[in-house]
């Protein structure tokens, strides 16, 4: 045997083992259960090469509702409230292999999908109750409303509602789109750069990524688009101008405050407000590029970073702490690991909702960590 080299314990490469050991490769912090695209042992998963989640969103209800890309797109609702448990499969959207965004309105979601012909919409009556699948219930589907295409043969690149539920507002490649989410058709407003995904932040307006490093604004109220409204701060933006990676610009919204929060791309987090503009560098990922994030009702935010085995993070404003959590693993009945996400949603009880985007996706619910209580000031 030759002789092995001496194993520097001061070298960079034993830190970041030293790093590895102590911080941990799986998540070390709340909790991830991987739930099947299906009600388990009852139906059928939505197929392997059909099952990318790449778009959610909550309805009024806290119902999940998201969409698949894949050979075939679908879409699905989530129900997790009451005595239920179960994804339900509502059906394939005709020619469509790709969902860039849904949006629930108080009584339909619409959906946004890309095909050969390029990008539609269609729209569908939200599910309704039950909340108790202990009796025997009976599920149907019902074809879904072809809205026609966005901009003739354009693809959707992202579409987002306010939180009142009564506007979208979106992009093709080279168009802004709004629609009322409960009825009519998506209508052309202007041309915009498509880019990357779009942001309502805490005044209503929507933000959405310009050319030359800066973000355009549509006012809903005055229905107005103002190019290059907004500088980004210095970073590194260069691959969010790539046509074909609008997901590289990912937005999440503080649901109490508005406040959005974004990531360049080397993970150098940043946060936004209408009027005020970027915060100083938040700090930095471990990995990237960040993926979908959401933020949860006391402020925490958590994301996906680094690509093809993603780690999750966590970033606390109250005290600026931003950790890596580890990458996601789930232990509940079978084991899982999940390595990319499409898209993340803020649940009504403090849980996260991420669709993995990835072969056999699955809908990742994560429960975050509970804060510990501070202890209440002595007399007065």
């Amino acid at each position: 045997m030759g002789k092995r080299e001496p194993f520097d314990v001061k070298s960079p490469e034993a830190q970041a083992l030293r790093d590895e050991i102590v911080h941990g490769t799986f998540v070390k912090e709340g909790t991830f259960v991987a739930f099947p695209l299906c009600f388990p042992g009852c139906s059928v998963p939505i197929a392997a090469d059909e099952s990318h989640v790449t778009a959610l969103d909550m309805a009024e209800n806290w119902m999940a509702y998201g969409a698949t890309s894949g050979r075939a797109a679908h879409v699905f609702v989530g129900m997790f409230h009451g005595a239920t448990g179960m994804v339900f499969d509502l059906g394939v959207v005709k020619d469509a292999t790709h969902c860039a965004a849904l949006c629930c309105g108080r009584k339909r979601f619409v959906a946004f999908t890309n095909g050969p012909g390029g990008g539609r919409a269609v729209a569908r009556a939200l599910q309704g109750l039950p909340f108790d699948l202990l009796q025997e219930w009976g599920f149907g589907r019902q074809p879904f409303d072809d809205l026609g295409p966005i901009a003739e043969g354009e693809r959707v690149l992202h579409a987002v509602r306010t939180p009142a539920r009564d506007l979208i507002v979106g992009v093709t490649e080279r168009h802004l789109f709004t629609m009322n989410p409960d009825e009519g058709k998506p209508e052309l407003v202007g041309e915009a750069p498509g880019a990357a995904r779009l942001a309502v932040s805490s005044k209503g307006s929507v933000f959405g990524l310009d050319e030359g490093n800066t973000l355009w604004r549509y006012s809903p109220q005055s229905r107005r688009l103002k190019r290059r409204a907004v500088r980004l701060p210095e970073g590194a933006w260069g691959e969010v101008h790539r046509q074909d990676a609008c997901a590289t610009m990912l937005w999440a919204r503080d649901p109490k405050s508005g406040r959005l929060y974004t990531a360049d791309d080397e993970g150098n987090l940043y946060a936004f407000a209408e009027g005020r503009g970027f915060s100083e560098r938040l700090g930095r990922t471990r990995y990237a590029p960040v993926g979908p994030m959401a933020v949860t009702a006391d402020g925490r935010l958590y994301g996906p970073c680094g690509d093809g085995i993603a780690r999750f993070f966590r970033y606390d404003p109250a005290t600026g702490d931003l950790a890596d959590l580890g990458c996601a693993v789930s232990v509940m009945e079978r084991r899982r690991y999940g390595y990319a996400f499409g898209d993340a949603a803020a649940g009504r009880d403090g849980q996260l909702y991420f669709g993995e985007d990835d072969d056999l996706g699955h809908l990742w619910i994560y429960f975050p960590r509970v804060q510990p209580r501070r202890a209440a000031a002595r007399g007065g």
